[in-house]
Formats: structure tokens, C-alpha cells, sequence
């Protein structure tokens, strides 16, 4: 089998050969750190993560770089509104980046270079496009020339004529053409500056990712990766001033995920439909989150589906409903706390349950395993089992396809399930063998996908713990329920239990009564 990746460059699937045998140089951009992380981010980098993995897994030695923009416009006027300074800001939000992305379960990438420690390897580059004709200082600005660079657009397929008719870039007459951007800004009053051969300024957007890549990764590198969204212009910007100073390759591969829609929705903060990772894993555990982004193939749009649900009753509000905090079920007037929690993913409702299920199989699988017998080599279903470490190969090799290698870890947990359900008259030997070599194939393919990586038992608490505070729902009154409506049972007061049953109902709680006494679930 042969990796194959989309090539953003070309627009086609190309067998995936690095620059240097065994070895990969992968560079993914960054957050700027003036706010907390969305669901856009998550996306990215739990892709990135996996593409990581799964390079690891195939025995390349990865060099991963993802940088940290710690000075921008963005950075600066939200320290001036937050009565801070950009410093401690992004100081401030690096470490929020950090909290998120560990709770979803990313590795740890070999470089983490921030803007502010790599000025002088910026301003080199810049001097560079200067003696090379690329770009042009203006009273202390420097600006890259774009059509000194005939092929810019190659990346994005746009031509020049048309981005100068629709281009998205500030109005600045001092500029030669209107595509031309910022490498090196002259600083304004009250913002951060490093001194130059231009006078006191910092650095553009676009330079940084050129100078700290060829800084970490040399010139060309193998990966670069990042939102659909920084297609243009960032890395079209970035393909431009890195050849244009340079010259030749510098890039071998692009790949790019699709942007999350919020009920077939762009996500944006204007629309009202803006979600931090946060604000998710106070309502979801975050390896709820992982597993839903990985149901879909990276490239494609992933839709985020909302409800809003009264968390006092379960009954459906409307957006506007929500946002008056009004309950027209119960009328009750919900509080902040009770308004924030009444968001529901029905596609993440959906994760949480496939991940109970897949860590109640691993829990079952274990317990088998710790009271069996040893097992003999030999296999049940044999032709079923062999087959599913390739076909998980085979998806990660078409473009880390992460969604199809979700298929076969559901295939080997339902198979695993069937073998325990009908061992009875089976030799023990063979269901252990089995239920081992299942065991076995679910680690290597969880390893590559980042989930499955907790105990079972403590997984299942957490998975539960999450949705039952995403709820405002107390486990010790479900259990005190449970307890009392079982009494009620037993003393014949059907009136009582069922009332019981109706109310636990309403909290979005599911009971299920079998020989050995009443469980209750989370509804979904």
C-alpha cells in the first residue's frame, strides 16, 4: 500500500514520496492569540494531529512546526480594550491554545516558534525581497510587489485581473498595485516595535510562516497545511515571497480542511452561531468532539447541527427563546448559566454515544480477557478479523480518509461484541485468541485516530459526567430517583413510579429495567 495525498497545488491525489527518505518536514499555521479557540481550530489541528500520527505510525521520522502569532492588529486592540498589553495577552491565550488542544487529545508538535523570537530572521527575509526587486519600502512600510511575481495564484487559481477587481485588501494609494501586501508595518503610537534598516515597525502578516518554516524546516519542505481559509491569501502569500526570495520549490504539498458550517451556516460571531472548544466541553467530554471530527473526511464541509433545548424541562426553544432566556414549557425564566447550557449537537449527542459504546466493548473485552483461559492462536472469523488492520491502512493511505478508519474500528467492536455474545459451545481458547487479536487491532487503529486513549471505566465517567453537566442535571438526584421509583415497585405504588420514570424522562434521563434491577442512560 502507498500513501496518497491531496495536493492543494494541483489539485489532485499524488503517492506521497518526502524530500528526504524517512524523514518529514510538516509546518501547519497557527492561531493568533488574542482569543479563545473555535471550532474551526479544532478541526484544523485534530487533522493535522492525525496526519501526524498516522506519519509516525508509518515509521517517518516528523518534524511538525506550527507557529504562534503573538503580534498583530487583532492583539493589539484587544489589549487596549482589556486594559492590557499585547504581551501579556498573547501570553494569556497561548496557554488557552495549549489547554484546548491537549484536552482534544493532539500530541505535542516538535516546534512551537512565536513571531516575537524570530525578528531578525524576518527582517532578513525582507531585506531579501528588497535587493531581489520583490518588494518596496514606503516611508517605513514594506510591501511585497506582487506582479514582479508572475506566478502568483497558482495555489488559489486565480489570476491577477480578477483579485485586482474584487481583491479583499485595504485601500492604501502608496501601494504600486492593490494586491501588493504588508511585509513590514511602521509602527503607530502605543504599539510594540522592534527597530529595522526601515525605522521602528513589526513584522506583516504572511512573513512570519516564510521566515520561521525555512528557519526549522529548510527550503523546500515536504507539508504545509492549515484551514480551506488561508488558501488566500495567506499561503498563496506565503508560496509567493518564499519563492519570489529564494527561489525554487518551496513547498512540495498543500493540504487544506474544509471550513465547519453551523446549520449549513458559515460559522461566524455576526451570525450568532460562534462556538469556542470551550464553550463545547462544558456541555460535551472532548473526545466527543474529537470523534465528531473525524466522522467526515477532512477535505469535505463539516455541518455542525444546533438545537436548543430548556435544560430544566427538555423542551425545544428557539434561538430568540434562548436569547430572552424564556421558557415557554415551564415558564421559567432560565438563568445565564441555564441559557449558555441549553445548546445542543445533535452530531456530538451521536459521538458521545458511539464512544460509550465502543468503551463499554473495550471494558467487556477486558473483563473477558482477565477471567479466560489463555488463548490457543487459533481464530474465529478469521477471514473478518485479518482483514481489518488493511482496510484501516487503506483509508489512511487515501488521503488520511480518518472517517472511513472510524468504519473499521465500528467493525472490529461489533465483531468483538458477536463473539463474546455467542461463545457458548465455542472452545474458550478460540473467543480469547480472537477477543485478543480484536484487542489488539483496536489499539493500533485508535492510536493513529487519538481516541480510545483513556481507561475504559474512567472514559465512561467522564463521557457521562460531561453530559450530565451539560444538562444542569445532578447524578445523586438521578440515583435518589432510581432508588426511590425501584421502592415504589416494590410495594405496588405503579402511580409513584411511573411519575418517577416521566420526570427522570424530562431530564433527559432513559431507564432500562432488567433481571438484575434498573440502569439508566443518557437520552440522546
Amino acid at each position: 500500500m502507498t500513501l496518497s495525498i491531496f495536493n492543494t497545488l494541483n489539485g489532485r491525489k499524488e503517492v506521497f514520496e518526502p524530500l528526504r527518505p524517512g524523514q518529514v518536514g510538516m509546518y501547519v499555521c497557527g492561531v493568533t492569540v488574542y482569543d479563545m479557540c473555535h471550532i474551526g481550530h479544532a478541526r484544523a489541528y485534530v487533522t493535522a494531529d492525525v496526519i501526524y500520527r498516522y506519519l509516525q505510525h508509518l515509521g517517518y521520522r516528523v518534524t511538525y512546526v506550527r507557529n504562534f502569532t503573538d503580534v498583530d492588529d487583532k492583539i493589539i486592540k484587544r489589549a487596549a480594550e482589556l486594559g492590557t498589553t499585547p504581551e501579556k495577552l498573547a501570553e494569556r491565550y497561548i496557554r488557552e491554545f495549549s489547554t484546548d488542544m491537549q484536552a482534544l487529545g493532539l500530541q505535542r508538535v516538535d516546534v512551537e516558534p512565536r513571531v516575537t523570537q524570530h525578528i531578525n530572521e524576518i527582517i532578513e527575509l525582507v531585506q531579501l525581497l528588497i535587493e531581489r526587486g520583490h518588494a518596496y519600502q514606503v516611508e517605513g512600510d514594506v510591501y511585497f510587489d506582487v506582479p514582479s511575481y508572475p506566478q502568483y495564484g497558482k495555489l488559489s487559481k486565480r489570476n491577477l485581473e480578477q483579485m485586482k477587481a474584487g481583491a479583499r485588501v485595504e485601500v492604501d494609494p502608496r501601494k504600486r498595485s492593490p494586491l501588493d501586501f504588508a511585509l513590514w508595518k511602521a509602527a503607530k503610537p502605543g504599539e510594540p516595535w522592534w527597530e529595522s534598516p526601515w525605522g521602528r515597525g513589526r513584522p506583516g502578516w504572511h512573513i512570519e510562516c516564510s521566515a520561521m518554516s525555512a528557519k526549522y524546516l529548510g527550503r523546500p519542505f515536504d507539508l504545509h497545511g492549515g484551514g480551506k481559509d488561508l488558501v488566500f491569501p495567506h499561503h498563496e502569500n506565503e508560496i509567493a515571497q518564499s519563492e519570489a526570495a529564494y527561489g525554487g520549490e518551496f513547498v512540495r504539498t498543500f493540504f487544506h480542511n474544509g471550513f465547519v458550517n453551523i446549520d449549513k451556516e458559515k460559522m461566524s460571531k455576526s451570525l450568532g452561531n460562534f462556538f469556542t472548544i470551550r464553550q463545547i466541553c462544558q456541555l460535551y467530554d472532548a473526545e466527543a468532539l474529537r470523534y465528531f471530527l473525524l466522522t467526515t473526511h477532512y477535505r469535505s464541509p463539516l455541518n455542525f447541527e444546533v438545537e436548543f433545548v430548556c435544560p430544566a424541562c427538555q423542551g425545544k426553544l428557539n434561538r430568540q427563546q434562548v436569547e430572552q432566556r424564556a421558557c415557554p414549557h415551564c415558564s421559567r425564566q432560565l438563568s445565564e448559566q441555564e441559557a449558555e447550557q441549553a445548546v445542543r449537537f445533535p452530531s456530538l449527542e451521536e459521538s458521545r454515544r458511539r464512544l460509550e459504546y465502543l468503551y463499554n466493548t473495550l471494558a467487556r473485552m477486558d473483563t473477558h480477557l482477565q477471567q479466560a483461559t489463555t488463548g490457543v492462536g487459533e481464530l474465529l472469523e478469521t477471514e473478518r478479523v485479518e482483514r481489518l488492520w488493511p482496510q484501516f491502512l487503506e483509508a489512511l493511505d487515501d488521503d488520511f480518509n480518518a472517517a472511513a478508519g472510524l468504519a473499521v474500528l465500528a467493525d472490529a467492536t461489533r465483531l468483538a461484541n458477536e463473539v463474546m455474545d455467542n461463545k457458548a459451545g465455542r472452545p474458550e481458547g478460540l473467543v480469547t485468541s480472537t477477543v485478543q487479536e480484536l484487542r489488539g487491532v483496536l489499539q493500533r487503529v485508535a492510536a493513529v485516530l487519538g481516541v480510545l486513549e483513556r481507561k475504559p471505566a474512567e472514559a465512561l465517567q467522564a463521557l457521562q459526567a460531561g453530559a450530565l453537566h451539560g444538562r444542569s442535571v445532578d447524578r445523586e438526584r438521578i440515583e435518589e430517583l432510581v432508588a426511590e421509583r425501584s421502592q415504589a415497585r416494590k410495594t405496588r405504588d405503579f402511580q409513584r413510579a411511573d411519575a418517577i420514570r416521566d420526570e427522570l424522562k424530562r431530564m433527559g434521563i432513559e431507564l432500562m429495567d432488567g433481571p438484575e434491577g434498573t440502569t439508566w442512560r443518557i437520552a440522546g
